[in-house]
């Protein structure tokens, strides 16, 4: 079965089997490690997030794009995540 894709104005998107929501969500963080594993229960956010593999069309560098519900998710998301 083909993987849907997405794409925004910034990133082509490949969804994770593992979001419980397709959504985009307002507050994006790109991160530039394609295979880093990044366990967001594991981080304790408090609203929803999504997590999808993704090429940002600017430079076509590939990575994750990680979508968050709430503002405050994404700064402890950028304040806890460590590349492997």
């Amino acid at each position: 079965m083909a993987t849907q894709t997405i794409q925004t104005a910034l990133y082509k998107l490949y969804p994770s089997p593992r979001n419980a929501t397709k959504d985009v969500f307002a507050h994006q963080v790109f991160v530039p490690y394609p295979y880093a594993l990044i366990d967001l229960d594991a981080m304790d956010l408090a609203g929803q997030t999504t997590l999808f593999a993704a090429c940002r069309l600017s430079d076509m560098k590939m990575g994750q794009v990680v979508t968050f519900e709430l503002p405050a998710d994404q700064a402890r998301f950028e304040r806890l995540f460590t590349p492997d």
